[in-house]
């Protein structure tokens, strides 16, 4: 099947489609006995990453098992920090530690130059994907958006508030934004050697949008992105792009009116009814295609709780053009029997 006739590929291009197509943020991952298999024989979870052909098969893993309409390259959201000479290990228990990164002067040991020679295993992954998938089923690839990599890259790990961060970003903020420029730059790149090797679509994750005050949001993370999809889009104006500011509230009204993407994934808080008039609707300033957005927590336990909001999910951003998927990703202890019965749903 051709590119434009996929159903993930119709929805982004703004078709209300009959069945909305599906896939599951982290659907390949920990819940699955086959996912944890080939992680072992991996070694690091770097290894898994920069492992062509075990990357291949953990990307494949959930489409073989549960039949998603789209398939997302596995990889990390912080390869561009490392590909950047950022050190980054991932530990057992604490997930990935980075050597921060926390002012202007240590900007210098970042360097465009050797990006694609530390990160090209990803590409060899998507063109053996490209190759490998079902005609009928999408890839898309991704990258982390800029505000959300640089949390990790100045806090040195996750952090709940973010305190460290958004102290460089609002005492210093001229400072602050070329370590964002730089990311803009490179994510450009990575993104568009992806979509070289065979990405057909895009998707920009923002894990840490709702941390940002309404003004901060604006600037650290509709800019960086509408900087990333205008320049992504001179070189591929038909490039279906997928934005998700996690946790924005009411910003996602501006961010899908003025980041240039071509579909909003939501959360699991945002209000269906709002999301559907104010984002997706006819009479919405920046009509887009939607995608989400049911709790990971409500496939956990599955049963009538987890039918009941597919069914409402469903009937109301199923009206407009629309992807069903999560409000995040799947989490570890996600019963396998579970993905199979939603996607026996939503198959119909």
């Amino acid at each position: 099947m051709q590119t434009e006739d996929k159903l993930l590929i119709r929805a982004l291009r703004g078709e209300t489609l009959a069945r909305p197509p599906f896939w599951l943020m982290r659907q390949a991952g920990r819940y699955l006995a086959e996912y944890r298999a080939t992680r072992q024989r991996a070694g690091s979870f770097l290894d898994l990453c920069f492992n062509a052909d075990l990357a291949t098969e953990v990307t494949l893993q959930p489409i073989r098992r549960f039949g998603m309409d789209a398939a997302i390259l596995f990889a990390d959201i912080l390869l561009i920090p490392h590909g950047l000479g950022q050190p980054l290990d991932y530990r057992e228990g604490e997930g990935p530690i980075l050597q921060p990164i926390r002012n202007v002067a240590e900007l210098a040991a970042l360097r465009m130059d050797a990006l694609h020679q530390r990160v090209g295993p990803v590409y060899e992954t998507v063109a053996r994907l490209a190759a490998a998938l079902p005609k009928d089923v999408a890839l898309i690839g991704f990258a982390g958006a800029p505000w959300t990599v640089a949390t990790y890259m100045v806090e040195g790990k996750g952090s709940r508030d973010h305190a460290i961060v958004k102290q460089w970003a609002y005492s210093d903020p001229d400072g602050f934004a070329q370590l964002i420029q730089l990311l803009v730059t490179a994510t450009v790149e990575y993104l568009g050697r992806q979509v070289d090797a065979g990405a057909e679509a895009v998707q920009l994750f923002d894990t840490w949008a709702g941390a940002l005050s309404e003004t901060a949001f604006r600037r650290w993370c509709i800019e960086p992105v509408r900087q990333i999809t205008g320049q992504l889009r001179q070189k591929y104006p038909n490039l279906p792009i997928i934005g998700f500011p996690r946790g924005a509230g009411a910003g996602y009204q501006a961010f899908a009116r003025t980041a240039g993407v071509n579909g909003v994934s939501l959360d699991w808080t945002v209000p269906l009814d709002w999301a559907a008039a104010e984002l997706q609707g006819p009479n919405s300033q920046g009509k887009v295609t939607l995608q989400g957005s049911l709790d990971p927590q409500l496939l956990v336990i599955g049963g009538q709780a987890m039918d009941t909001e597919v069914r409402r999910i469903l009937e109301t951003l199923g009206q407009g053009p629309f992807i069903f998927n999560l409000g995040h990703g799947i989490v570890p202890e996600t019963p396998p029997e579970h993905v199979s019965r939603l996607a026996d749903m939503l198959r119909g």
